[in-house]
């Protein structure tokens, strides 16, 4: 009996998190991709400054990678904590700049403040990324990317897992995108990781690619 149970709660176990994988995968899936993003992308290609992205909690958290997947691969980029942003850290937003909002409700207090004091002192441009076409980060931004209504999996319906994993989906699409866009090469990586994995794994590959050139 008790060898029963076991493999019972372990084929739940399993159960369980193929629901969890599934419900993340379906949320990328869903998210159209039109003139908005097309838009996004003009955005950001035309930046003379550098990408901001905010967002508050573990949206935060993935509008902190998005930003340094961007400047990995030729768009610089940098993460402001709308938090920080209240107590003067608004001062590196320039005139020049993008920034793109990461909110799923886009209704979050913080990043509704951070975001018109940066558009009303420096008249940035602004692309949201949300779950809500028509929310109050969506009214104030030039372009809106949403991933539509996602159904959490957590047995609550409360903790961001898919939604947020389609806010990283959505990220790393316009920056690889971008990078594309801009030509950006292995010996262009090489140069912005001088350490670690990719980095060796870069340069072998751009003195592979300059040899071949010869």
């Amino acid at each position: 009996m008790r060898n029963h149970k076991l493999r019972t709660n372990r084929l739940w176990v399993l159960a369980r998190a193929r629901e969890v994988l599934e419900a993340e995968a379906a949320a990328i899936r869903a998210i159209q991709l039109d003139e908005h993003f097309l838009r996004a992308v003009a955005l950001l290609r035309r930046c003379k400054g550098k990408v901001i992205t905010t967002g508050m909690g573990k949206v935060g958290i993935i509008a902190m990678k998005v930003a340094t997947t961007l400047s990995s691969t030729g768009t610089p980029a940098c993460f402001l904590h709308p938090g920080d942003a209240a107590h003067g850290d608004l001062g590196l937003v320039s005139k020049h700049d993008v920034m793109i909002t990461f909110s799923n409700s886009g209704k979050t207090r913080e990043v509704l403040e951070t975001i018109a004091r940066a558009k009303r002192l420096n008249g940035i441009h602004l692309i949201a990324i949300t779950g809500h076409r028509h929310s109050p980060v969506a009214r104030q931004s030039d372009v809106v990317l949403t991933i539509g209504k996602v159904k959490e999996p957590c047995s609550l319906g409360l903790t961001p897992s898919a939604s947020t994993t389609a806010m990283l989906a959505l990220g790393d699409a316009l920056a690889l995108v971008l990078m594309d866009l801009k030509g950006f090469t292995t010996a262009d990586y090489a140069k912005f990781h001088h350490g670690g994995y990719l980095g060796k794994k870069a340069r072998l590959e751009a003195r592979k690619e300059n040899g071949a050139e010869r």
